[in-house]
């Protein structure tokens, strides 16, 4: 885990808009300077290539990571879905802002504090460590000891945060006119409306220790996997405490010295866990980030972190799903049409052409399904030929219509979970998962 020096957190959308428009115009001056370096040279520069290089992304990362929030949220998602859309470089280095940002001076910690636990609040302890042991896009995380033994994980939401979300959002959508900050033929636009959605939800810590429970409940005694018990006595609407969890993040086990069968009864679990939230749980956490699994090699046990972005699965949809499960394993045309229509995959709109093409693209990207015994993801190049399939055929025109957000959701938890598996370079039996519920 990686934590940058303290900074505080920018408040209201003036102040924020400025720190969003410096990083922009540090983009862009960078770009000029290489630009007429280019020319000088009698080559004829391309607007995108000069935006999207290393040192913008080191830029940009610093600046997202110092406002946290809804810009950093933003980056985190363009991380995660960035294979194949943004240079390599460029979507790696953003992907820094998955598990890392600037943390609170200690006053502006202290005052945070003060307010949500009142005045002696340190007496409630037998020790709290200032120095954050994580720290993202929504809040940091402190270890602390009570009196009676217990230790906790204490995760303290940035002063602002939520009242900054739609303004964010909407500095970011204006900032992506400019023109070469994002590559052609790509819209922002869904990605910056999930972002806003999730953003409100995962600042609601009242909502999400009642998910934490729920879920808790519903997977029950695991050997393998874990979510750690919330403490109500110490939580507020702005504080969540829980059991700490030892561990590394679990995209940390790609590393050489683990072995492949580890990694592939990692992705396995976690592919599983995620066909239970759908088919029986009725409850899914929907974002896949990577720090929000840690390993716990002693105990050799998967720690599941953060349910802000948890929501239920409704039955009828459940079964929606399970149909289109059913066509897809089968090439089953015909039913493929008839669930994507209904969950909005396919709009009242569409031609016959488009209505094939989404069918096309839903039974390159199910592939796994398919493939007899473990498929291996670290050697697959599905990603990429999913990302250039739907580009392809799609982004110059557009969809006539979006899915709707839980369907987005979904589905992004979904692919995270198989992104997932490519990291760890894992093989997974994808048929013999789904088939349970088929």
């Amino acid at each position: 885990m990686e934590l940058r020096p303290t900074a505080p957190v920018p408040r209201g959308r003036s102040r924020r808009f400025l720190h969003l428009g410096r990083a922009v115009g540090e983009m862009a001056a960078s770009a000029a300077a290489d630009g007429i370096a280019q020319l000088a040279r009698g080559q004829k520069p391309v607007l995108s290539d000069l935006m999207l290089t290393p040192d913008n992304a080191r830029r940009l990362a610093e600046r997202l990571s110092k406002m946290r929030g809804a810009v950093m949220k933003v980056g985190q998602l363009m991380s995660m879905d960035g294979k194949d859309v943004l240079p390599p470089e460029f979507a790696h280095l953003l992907a820094r802002l998955r598990d890392s940002a600037h943390t609170m001076p200690l006053p502006e910690l202290a005052k945070v504090l003060e307010q949500e636990w009142g005045s002696g609040w340190e007496q409630r302890f037998k020790r709290f460590s200032f120095n954050p042991i994580a720290a993202a896009s929504i809040g940091q995380v402190h270890r602390a000891e009570t009196h009676d033994g217990r230790t906790l994980a204490i995760k303290i939401q940035y002063p602002g945060v939520r009242d900054s979300i739609d303004s964010d959002i909407a500095n970011v959508a204006l900032l992506t006119r400019v023109p070469g900050l994002v590559p052609p033929g790509i819209d922002l636009a869904p990605i910056l409306e999930r972002a806003r959605l999730q953003l409100h939800e995962e600042t609601d810590y009242v909502a999400e220790a009642k998910a934490l429970q729920a879920y808790r409940e519903r997977l029950g005694d695991d050997s393998f996997l874990c979510v750690p018990a919330l403490h109500a006595d110490l939580s507020t609407p702005h504080i969540l405490a829980t059991d700490f969890a030892e561990g590394i993040s679990i995209d940390q086990l790609a590393q050489a010295a683990y072995p492949q069968a580890l990694r592939d009864r990692i992705a396995g679990a976690l592919a599983r866990l995620a066909m239970r939230e759908l088919f029986e749980f009725g409850l899914m956490q929907t974002d896949p980030n990577f720090a929000n699994y840690l390993y716990d090699a002693a105990r050799e046990r998967i720690t599941l972190l953060d349910f802000g972005a948890t929501q239920a699965v409704d039955a009828e949809l459940a079964e929606v799903l399970r149909d289109m499960a059913r066509g897809l394993r089968d090439r089953d045309r015909p039913r493929l049409q008839e669930t994507a229509r209904r969950v909005g995959f396919i709009g009242e709109r569409d031609t016959a052409a488009h209505v094939e093409g989404v069918i096309d693209l839903m039974l390159l990207s199910s592939e796994p399904l398919r493939h007899p015994g473990p498929y291996d993801f670290g050697k697959s190049d599905l990603f990429a030929r999913v990302y250039t399939s739907g580009r392809d055929k799609y982004m110059d025109r557009g969809f006539t219509s979006a899915p709707p957000t839980d369907i987005m959701l979904m589905q992004r938890k979904l692919a995270g979970v198989f992104m997932l598996a490519a990291r760890l370079r894992a093989r997974v039996d994808v048929a013999e998962l789904f088939a349970p519920y088929l």
